[in-house]
Formats: structure tokens, C-alpha cells, sequence
């Protein structure tokens, strides 16, 4: 079923609150003008009958400024678990991708240095979660640590997170490989469509990923150089996180932690901040908030 981009239920203004609640006040004022005015009620009863014309604005208490994001919900999937390597039986156990069988996870990739890319795609997606929580949606990640004694989840469960927590919109985070000589920058995987799978959200993924890659350039990050033709945007059918999603979903390469200047941004706090907040811009501009 396809999903819908979130929109903020219709409130009244405090201004027309305060017209509804003060009218019968006003139209006592309007009839009884020339009327004596009537005697103070005792001290023991609270005035609570009417409202005096010249506290209209104060009497009724203004209602709680909503939060942009309040009602969306977010999948974050921060990749690969850091102790996959440990597990090897277990992440190349094949599991259900899309109408075919994939490795249930991978150990993922590292900088020249040996930084990992599960412990970049964590630290980002916890500064995320902590961003776009500030703004009031309900945010789910895929796991809950980045731990040497932990593997997984699978590609299977990962995928079909976004249904299980009922999400607006599911972001895989990743850090790409390439040895590729001279190859850096960053590029959105979003799904091809495919019957019976993915049919119900390419489109509405294939504008989550326009509007992804938007939200990097205007943070200064460059287009990869070394894939999908340079456009920043590549289509795939084999990657069961997003043929098994149900809700828009796309996969961010943030950038080749092979490459020396990419890997410095990945791993400074002054670039998982301007990642982070191309993923928040994401978030706002999908959603409609």
C-alpha cells in the first residue's frame, strides 16, 4: 500500500479560540450595556461564569506550539553491525531479498586507517535520531548498538522495518568502498520497480531520493565521481532492504571512506553534523513539514 507524505491535521488559530470562547461574554456586554452592573460575587465562589472584556486575550491559555515533526515517524538503518566479522556463519546465512536469496548482511567496509564504516553510519544515525527527535518525530533504528559481540539484523528484518513501526519514510545509511583511483563523493540507491515488491513505492522513493541528494549538495558534499554516471542518483533491483520495504525507502552512500577527504568528513563531528542535517532536511521537505 502506498503511503501517503505526512500532513499536520487542520488546528484552530489562539485568535479564533479566543473569538469562539469570549462571543457569549460579548453578547451579554452588547444587550445588558445600560443594565446596572451587577454585584461582586462573594469571595468563596470562583468567577468563573463569565469573562471580563478586558482579558479576553489572557483568559483562554494559548495551545502548545506543535512541533514540525510531530506524527512522522523515521526508520534510521544505520548498515552493518561492527561485530559482523565475528559471526560469519550467521551473516552469510541467505535470506529472503525480493524474490531472491542475498547473504543476510556483510561486514561492511573501513577507511585506509581502519575506521569502520559500522561505527560511522552509528554515529551518524544517533546524531540524527537526536536532531530530528528535537523536532518532534518518533524515530526507530534498525539496531540498538556497535558492538564487537553483536551481528546483524538481517537484510530481511532491516527491510521491513518501516512497516513494522508504521513509518513515513525509511533511510539506510552507508559508507561506500571504492578503490576506484581518485573515486569520492557521495550517491542515493533508490529501488527499481518491480511487480509485486516494490511497485507501491518507487515513485514516492524516487522523489525521496531526488530530494536526498538535494539536501547533500546544498551541505557542500560532491556528487560520487565514480558511479551512476555522475547524476548521484542509481537505481537498483538487488538490494533486499529496499525491495522488502513498504514504505518510500532509500540507501545513502555518504561518501568512499576509501578516499582521504571523504573519510575525514565521515569521521569529524563538523561533517556528521552537515550529514545529519541534509538527512533532517530530508525529512522535512518528504514529509512536508
Amino acid at each position: 500500500m502506498s503511503r501517503l507524505p505526512h500532513r499536520p491535521a487542520h488546528r484552530s488559530s489562539p485568535r479564533a479560540l479566543v473569538r469562539a470562547v469570549a462571543a457569549p461574554a460579548l453578547a451579554g456586554v452588547l444587550v445588558l450595556g445600560l443594565a446596572p452592573a451587577a454585584p461582586a460575587l462573594p469571595s468563596s465562589e470562583p468567577a468563573t461564569s463569565g469573562l471580563a472584556t478586558s482579558g479576553l486575550a489572557t483568559a483562554v491559555s494559548a495551545p502548545q506550539q506543535r512541533k514540525p515533526l510531530a506524527g512522522v515517524t523515521v526508520v534510521l538503518d544505520p548498515g552493518h553491525q561492527l561485530g559482523n566479522k565475528n559471526f560469519p556463519e550467521e551473516i552469510n546465512r541467505l535470506v529472503q531479498a525480493g524474490g531472491f536469496k542475498k547473504a543476510c548482511n556483510t561486514t561492511g567496509t573501513a577507511t585506509n586507517k581502519g575506521w569502520p564504516e559500522a561505527t560511522f553510519v552509528w554515529q551518524l544515525a544517533v546524531r540524527t535520531r537526536k536532531k530530528l527527535r528535537r523536532l518532534g518525530a518518533t524515530v526507530r533504528l534498525t539496531r540498538h548498538s556497535n558492538r564487537e559481540d553483536r551481528w546483524g539484523p538481517c537484510i530481511n528484518t532491516r527491510g521491513k522495518a518501516g512497516a513494522r513501526y508504521d513509518a513515513d519514510v525509511l533511510l539506510s545509511l552507508h559508507g561506500d568502498g571504492s578503490t576506484t583511483s581518485g573515486a569520492r563523493g557521495f550517491h542515493v540507491i533508490r529501488p527499481t520497480k518491480r511487480k509485486g515488491w516494490t511497485g507501491d513505492i518507487w515513485k514516492p522513493s524516487r522523489r525521496l531520493a531526488r530530494t536526498l541528494k538535494r539536501a547533500m549538495k546544498r551541505q557542500g558534499f560532491p556528487v560520487a565521481n565514480y558511479v551512476a554516471g555522475g547524476t548521484g542518483i542509481d537505481a537498483r533491483g538487488d538490494l533486499g532492504t529496499l525491495n522488502l520495504s513498504d514504505v518510500p525507502a532509500v540507501l545513502l552512500e555518504a561518501g568512499n571512506m576509501r578516499n582521504r577527504r571523504d573519510a575525514r568528513a565521515m569521521r569529524r563531528t563538523a561533517g556528521q553534523r552537515r550529514y545529519a542535517a541534509a538527512l533532517v532536511a530530508t525529512v522535512r521537505r518528504f514529509t512536508g513539514n
